[in-house]
């Protein structure tokens, strides 16, 4: 299976690699980065695992997740972007970029850019975002989508120490065909 590489406007996602393992740990090692996402921060061995675990499951047929490594124009990971598939045609959106990168729209970009790669090449119909309420960043990014607000999760996820409400945003692929991503 060849490897995937899909250029953005800011950025590019590609496959990750071993070598990409130092980067991600700094993104999901880092408490800035994680106090927004739906795990604790990691040491330098589950960054690895989370690395070599992507790379695994990247070799699957059929491939059950695209969990793709954010880079700048020098090929260095500055965050990642996931799609879980959830079922028949549906997917979960992730994404996450490094603090020292914020405010570039770098998490926009990855995040149109799998989004795009889902409904143009995988032929989805849904996908959705579970986002915690106070990241009002994220909820800005979903709505740059053109995601629609659908509810709230009560304690949805268990991070950092206690239960965690979760936003839940969704677009359908007929929306992202109007609206162009």
């Amino acid at each position: 299976m060849e490897p995937i590489t899909i250029p953005g406007r800011v950025i590019t996602l590609r496959d990750m690699r071993p070598d990409d393992a130092a980067d991600a740990w700094a993104i999901v090692g880092d408490d800035r980065v994680t106090q927004w996402l739906s795990f604790d921060s990691r040491d330098q061995a589950a960054a690895v695992a989370m690395v070599e675990g992507a790379i695994e499951r990247a070799q699957l047929t059929p491939r059950t997740e695209y969990y793709l490594a954010a880079v700048d124009a020098t090929d260095r990971m500055i965050g990642f972007a996931r799609l879980g598939l959830t079922g028949h045609k549906a997917a979960k959106l992730g994404y996450a970029i490094g603090a020292d990168h914020w405010g570039h729209g770098y998490a926009t970009d990855a995040a149109r850019t799998i989004t795009n790669y889902g409904f143009q090449e995988l032929g989805l119909h849904r996908i959705t975002a579970a986002i915690g309420p106070d990241n009002a960043s994220s909820v800005a990014v979903a709505k740059r989508l053109g995601m629609q607000y659908e509810g709230r999760l009560r304690d949805h996820v268990f991070t950092n120490g206690g239960w965690r409400d979760s936003l839940l945003y969704s677009i359908l692929a007929q929306e992202w065909a109007t609206n162009a991503g």
